[in-house]
């Protein structure tokens, strides 16, 4: 069955003319009013449409709709949700700033005492608390912020974003952009409850409806080096997920300090009707909780997310770079690319050590298995993945695909190398996982 994607190009395209059309709205609107037309009144309805709009945009690329996640990836979707997430901050600082200054002017108060008026206002108490609440998630998102946060706490924080822009929905619509205008109003409610249904499906429906037909249970936990374990699942009717190599679930694992925090982890083995399995590494405080898990705990896996796969593959010959714990996608995917007569399918593992080099033994008897090769740069050399490096050891560079994946400062000058070898853009497929 063919699997319906959203295109990346489509819906970047899409959500930019969304924004333009409601930009142009309160535009249209300051233009038909009275001679002389004051400026701030223009930028407070403008960014405050734009809040709106930016607010429901950056909760449906996190609804994790399956067309939209193949199509797009999970990683390029938290990008865009994190560029947009800063300019949707942005935009609600202006827009209070504006309707403060506005207020001001018309009725010749000062700025301290029209903010005051402006915050009583039965109608914009809800509106004012939204908006401080996603001013908040924009502060705890800045990198600088992150720094001091756990995972689980950044995660906790993020949830304030749906009740602000719950809290401010009402404020849009009896503003006076939409007030009044009942076809609008109508169709501004349909855009906010298709995205809360489609956040209600697919975050808490769906996971639960594969939890109560899979029934996961984890099976055996095995340590594969020192704070790092793989961690297998057993469950019913898997192939049903249509989970493929490459690709991640976020897993929450239901004991009574794991359950509250669902956490993106690659199948590090290729997925089989009864069996998946995850590899972690203790990084924080809720993947170190993980180390100790029991056989017998309950899982609720949502996904699979993910479009590193297989099917991205245009080209014979394959290159596979990982980093660290970054080899858990790229070992699934070591074990599952066809490897025609004449094709060369090579992974390049770089790893700070010989400890903390994963799957030694697995990765070398499936390139025996398969004819593949496997190269382990291990060490402290930062070179071994420069451009010489790499033209050395990788014949046919520029006409491989790539699969990538590791920590975000590896991946990210390996990048650049490859581009800047004029390696083509479209034949570099890598997801990231930071937050």
């Amino acid at each position: 069955m063919m699997r319906r994607e959203v295109r990346p190009e489509d819906l970047s395209s899409g959500l930019a003319v969304g924004a333009v059309v409601v930009a142009l709205w309160p535009a249209l609107i300051w233009l038909r009013g009275p001679a002389p037309r004051p400026w701030i009144p223009l930028v407070a309805h403008v960014s405050g449409m734009l809040v709106g709009y930016g607010a429901i945009v950056l909760l449906g690329l996190m609804a994790r709709a399956p067309s939209v996640e193949r199509g797009v990836g999970a990683d390029r979707l938290a990008r865009w949700h994190a560029k947009g997430g800063r300019i949707v901050v942005l935009l609600a600082v202006v827009h209070a700033w504006a309707a403060v200054a506005g207020w001001a002017a018309s009725r010749r108060e000062s700025a301290v005492t029209a903010a005051w008026h402006v915050v009583l206002l039965p109608h914009l108490v809800a509106a004012t608390i939204g908006t401080a609440l996603i001013v908040i998630v924009g502060v705890v998102s800045a990198r600088a912020a992150r720094r001091h946060l756990t995972y689980e706490q950044w995660h906790t924080a993020h949830l304030l974003a749906y009740l602000g822009v719950a809290l401010s929905f009402l404020h849009q619509l009896a503003g006076p952009d939409l007030a009044g205008r009942r076809v609008l109003q109508v169709g501004w409610a349909l855009l906010y409850m298709h995205v809360f249904a489609l956040l209600l499906r697919y975050r808490v429906v769906a996971p639960l409806r594969q939890a109560a037909r899979h029934r996961l249970q984890v099976t055996a936990v095995a340590t594969e080096a020192p704070g790092v374990v793989s961690i297998e699942v057993t469950g019913r009717h898997l192939t049903e997920l249509e989970a493929e190599p490459g690709q991640f679930f976020r897993w929450r694992f239901l004991t009574p300090d794991t359950w509250l925090t669902a956490h993106p982890f690659s199948l590090s083995a290729a997925p089989t009707d009864t069996t998946l399995r995850l590899t972690v590494k203790a990084l924080g405080g809720g993947s170190t909780l993980l180390q100790d898990l029991e056989p017998g705990t309950w899982v609720v896996a949502e996904g699979p997310y993910g479009a590193m796969t297989g099917a991205r593959r245009t080209r014979g010959d394959v290159l596979l770079i990982a980093g660290g714990v970054g080899i858990t996608p790229m070992r699934a995917l070591f074990e599952t690319l066809p490897v025609g007569p004449g094709r060369d399918l090579l992974l390049l593992y770089r790893a700070s050590g010989p400890e903390h080099v994963l799957f030694r033994d697995e990765l070398d008897a499936i390139a025996r298995r398969r004819g593949a090769r496997v190269i382990y740069l291990v060490g402290d050399d930062r070179s071994c993945l420069s451009r010489p490096s790499l033209e050395r050891l990788v014949p046919g560079l520029r006409g491989r695909d790539i699969y990538m994946c590791g920590p975000n400062g590896m991946t990210t000058a390996v990048r650049a190398v490859l581009l800047e070898a004029g390696h083509p853009v479209e034949l570099l497929h890598e997801e990231r996982f930071a937050w």
